[in-house]
């Protein structure tokens, strides 16, 4: 039985570094706050908690779980509150959100799923290789 929790346990906790590196990870990567508190989301909820959930395993049927047990549940609902708290505090100051429609995308760029208009010259698509009359 000991192997067991210990295999959860590291499962958990490898697991828990894993989001968490992500999260940070995203949180440097991010353009602006509000994509960054995203990222911090997760760092928070799935990091800390599969951190959590794995020394829970470790510590067996215990008080030491129990104060575990609190300390995830104060986790999970205090970070999407302070979460939402924060980006309307960031609204309400006038900073508005990165949209995609904001970057300059070079002519030559070609996003899949666009649909792109005939050229000015008339000529169609060369992908689609139509002519048009």
């Amino acid at each position: 039985m000991t192997f067991v929790a210990d295999a959860l346990s590291w499962i958990c906790l490898l697991g828990g570094g894993v989001f968490v590196v992500i999260g940070a990870i995203g949180v440097i990567r991010m353009p602006d706050l509000f994509t960054r508190l995203h990222a911090a989301g997760i760092t928070d909820t799935m990091g800390a908690g599969f951190i959590l959930v794995g020394l829970m395993f470790q510590g067996g049927m215990s008080l030491i779980t129990a104060k575990l047990i609190l300390v995830l549940g104060f986790l999970w609902f205090s970070s999407p509150v302070s979460t939402y708290a924060l980006a309307r505090a960031t609204l309400a100051s006038g900073q508005e959100p990165f949209w995609s429609e904001d970057l300059e995308i070079p002519d030559t760029a070609r996003i899949p799923g666009m649909v792109y208009p005939v050229d000015a010259m008339g000529e169609a698509d060369a992908e689609s290789g139509e002519e048009e009359e």
